[in-house]
């Protein structure tokens, strides 16, 4: 049976997995924001759980749930015994990488060079089932390099399901893995939606999500017309503001304005602890620059967290003059304003 997470009918709305990105501090501001969104780890690779600092690799704070961690591999029993020592921490979901295209990842063999391997991607996945008691899901890519996705990722899909993934999101490129860096891969292979909505109405008893150049909740919404769940990156990263709006406009909850007092006082006592720990601010703070875009003060935001809160001796106190900064009251619709009049 599977967990609450993916009962059948119910919407997600995720956060993706994003190296050097979506780390513990990360998480823990996006949770601020939004109380529903599906939370995602960086890609951790299995070897580096069952040798590494499990509680540097694993740890988080028990308000980031629901939070899945992604793991990387290709070995189906080091990505059981990841699982099972993840268990441990007690995370929501476990989801296996199978679209990052990284020079990296591929060193490694997984990743998205793994969508050429679906025996062992499946294998993976069944062995990972086996130990695992809470979802176990994949995120691929629709296929890399001269594979045929309307060939290729229906193959996939169905292999995946038979090994017992009880979720697949879709990145809804290609990932060329010849000639493209990782960055260019992440914008030049052309997006192809129709075939993944497809893929949903072929497998309507199978959770899908979407993945890929979705930028606004309204954008979001239309997808998930068609697809269980749909999953941002970089839009929600550098334009945080917009997870605000997620509780509301994806899981129906009542409206309500962001209490942005309440935003700053959880993350200057969350700084105040990683400091305490022999951390620094700029850990913290890098991960909120994305926040206030289109409001009157948002540049002087951007600046203080970006210049005051790297010094090695910078505390919490520069959050609260950062958000002072900002004309909150004013919201986001004071710049675009401003800038039409001058028009």
């Amino acid at each position: 049976m599977l967990a609450p997470l993916y009962t059948p009918g119910t919407k997600i709305f995720a956060v993706a997995p994003m190296i050097d990105w979506t780390d513990r501090h990360c998480r823990f501001f996006h949770r601020q924001l939004t109380g529903r969104a599906l939370l995602y780890t960086e890609m951790v690779v299995a070897n580096a759980v069952i040798h590494g600092q499990r509680d540097k690799l694993l740890g988080f704070d028990a308000a980031e749930h629901p939070v899945a961690l992604q793991l990387g591999g290709s070995d189906p029993a080091k990505l059981a015994e990841a699982v099972k020592i993840a268990a441990d921490y007690g995370y929501d979901e476990i989801n296996l990488n199978v679209g990052c295209p990284s020079d990296r990842v591929q060193s490694g063999t997984f990743g998205a060079c793994l969508m050429r391997e679906p025996e062992t991607v499946a294998a993976c996945v069944a062995a990972m089932k086996a130990v695992a008691t809470v979802p176990v899901t994949v995120k691929c890519r629709i296929g890399v390099d001269d594979q045929q996705p309307d060939t290729v990722l229906p193959d996939f899909l169905a292999r995946m399901v038979a090994a017992g993934a009880d979720a697949i999101w879709i990145h809804a490129r290609k990932a060329w893995l010849q000639g493209l860096s990782p960055k260019e891969n992440r914008d030049i292979p052309p997006l192809d939606y129709g075939l993944v909505h497809q893929m949903k109405r072929e497998n309507p008893d199978v959770f899908l999500g979407i993945n890929g150049g979705i930028d606004t909740i309204e954008a979001a919404l239309a997808h998930l017309e068609v697809m269980d769940g749909v999953m941002l990156g970089r839009a929600a990263y550098h334009n945080a503001t917009l997870l605000t709006e997620v509780d509301e406009k994806i899981y129906g909850a009542a409206v309500a304005e962001p209490d942005w007092d309440a935003v700053r006082d959880a993350m200057m006592a969350h700084a105040e602890a990683h400091i305490a720990a022999g951390g620094r601010l700029i850990h913290v703070t890098r991960h909120m620059v994305g926040l206030f875009q289109g409001f009157a003060g948002a540049r002087r935001y951007r600046q203080i967290l970006s210049s005051d809160a790297t010094r090695r001796d910078a505390g919490p106190e520069v959050i609260a003059e950062a958000f002072a900064a900002v004309d909150i009251a004013g919201g986001p619709k004071l710049v675009a304003e401003t800038r039409q009049e001058a028009v």
